[in-house]
């Protein structure tokens, strides 16, 4: 089919939506569907034909199927990627066909329709997309969260929290513990198409195992001993919005399943159920463990991790952006005595150097325990250094004297680092260990597999 016979305009108007696909019944409907919503759309059968009306007409939104008689949606997409940063493209992909629509989410695109194209799924995806064009020159709200600090670590964060909060494509977010895995989710939802919408944070591994399932997909009256009454779970409850999976790499590999189902089915079935539900949600996960790792030692499923790692967000260590802390430190202290009614204290130039020179295991989180410790026990107008409380001989001693240990090996060296903030979290707790979870930032579960790791089956 030539580029000319395939292509269709919608008249004298100008048409918000380009429409790529070659089959006439898939056309007509997305045609229709679009008309409904008061939307003009052209068609084209081709990726020469769309590349050349991309040249001609400017649009709001592209939605290309990914098998064209000349090649690949794909082109498409990086056409549109390669040359504007603010027309969204979607792609149309075969049922099962994952791998394609993943493959064009990481080369740019803003989200993926499988055939047979759902109208409601329609609908929810081109309303997004069209809100992200209106919110692309909105300021941030005050009620959107903020990173403090110009480093250059967090000036690449947020340019990259920008860019993805353009599309609705998964992100999986990789940092240490404390260091705002979940404020980068947050920003990221609160500057999207969706910031009008649930935005819903779930620990994994905070929840039983046993009640995973109904916790995430809901369950109906009568399903189990219990269940006085339907229940909807998280997914219900992020209907529309964004459901950030924090600590992702605790869930086991049965709920890894039905999970991946759900992502790749956009379908929930209650428990009690015989029904499936759609649901439109976007995925953002997180974890302090490496996932790579994870999957390598056989606890987390590949295909799992190949569809929330779309795209990768790192987030640095406090001690990655030293220069970042007076400014950060300053910002947290206005707000703790803000919130305690009491007056704000001054950091003395002694305290802030000390801080400049701690390792904080713990990040940003950590920072705010030292200095609402530091609030709370302090007598006058001045935060001194002795005030901080910092262990002399903690992790920071560890890490500044630089180095990977005598034997140059890596993996050792994290080993003993990891070992001590342990060590010193037991103490400090008095060999609680779930209160030295909750101080150093991870889950009871990880604390237990970290010391069966280290040896440490035993309190030190």
């Amino acid at each position: 089919m030539s580029a000319q016979a395939g292509e269709r305009r919608s008249g004298p108007r100008d048409a918000d939506v380009l429409i790529v696909d070659d089959e006439d019944d898939i056309r007509e409907l997305l045609e229709i569907s679009l008309m409904r919503m008061g939307l003009g759309a052209d068609s084209i059968g081709s990726v020469a034909g769309a590349i050349k009306l991309l040249s001609e007409r400017k649009y709001r939104l592209v939605l290309t199927d990914m098998r064209l008689p000349d090649g690949e949606g794909l082109e498409v997409v990086r056409h549109i990627t390669a040359r504007s940063n603010d027309l969204p493209v979607a792609v149309i992909t075969a049922h099962g066909s994952m791998d394609n629509a993943v493959a064009a989410l990481k080369a740019g695109a803003f989200d993926y329709l499988s055939k047979p194209v759902s109208l409601e799924q329609l609908r929810a995806l081109v309303k997004s997309a069209l809100d992200v064009r209106t919110r692309q020159s909105s300021a941030p709200t005050d009620k959107t969260p903020q990173f403090t600090g110009s480093s250059q670590a967090m000036e690449q964060v947020r340019t990259l929290v920008e860019r993805l909060a353009r599309s609705l494509a998964p992100v999986y977010v990789s940092g240490e513990s404390g260091s705002g895995k979940e404020r980068a989710a947050r920003m990221i939802h609160m500057l999207g198409p969706r910031a009008d919408q649930p935005f819903i944070a779930v620990n994994c591994g905070a929840i039983p195992e046993n009640l995973m399932e109904s916790e995430f997909f809901g369950y109906r009256k009568g399903a189990f001993t219990g269940a006085e009454t339907d229940r909807d779970g998280f997914f219900h409850a992020a209907n529309g919005g964004t459901l950030f999976l924090d600590e992702v790499a605790d869930l086991p590999l049965a709920m890894q399943v039905k999970l991946l189902r759900v992502i790749q089915e956009r379908r929930v079935r209650r428990v009690g159920d015989t029904q499936e539900q759609a649901v439109d949600v976007r995925i953002i996960s997180a974890t302090h463990q490496s996932l790579k790792e994870q999957v390598d030692a056989g606890r987390f499923r590949q295909d799992l991790f190949y569809r929330l790692n779309v795209i990768e967000m790192h987030m640095p260590a406090l001690r990655e952006r030293r220069e970042d802390i007076p400014e950060l430190a300053q910002s947290i202290l206005q707000r703790l005595a803000h919130d305690s009614g009491m007056k704000l204290p001054r950091l003395t130039a002694a305290a802030v150097k000390a801080l400049e020179r701690y390792a904080f295991p713990g990040n940003v989180r950590e920072l705010e325990n030292i200095l609402e410790r530091a609030l709370a026990l302090s007598s006058g107008d001045d935060i001194d250094e002795s005030d901080l409380r910092l262990e002399p001989m903690s992790l920071s001693s560890e890490l500044s004297a630089g180095g990977a240990g005598e034997a140059g090996n890596l993996q050792d060296h994290l080993d003993r680092v990891e070992k001590l903030a342990i060590v010193e979290a037991l103490s400090k707790t008095g060999g609680n260990r779930t209160r030295a979870a909750q101080l150093l930032g991870v889950t009871f579960r990880s604390l237990r597999y970290r010391m069966e790791r280290l040896g440490m089956k035993e309190q030190p």
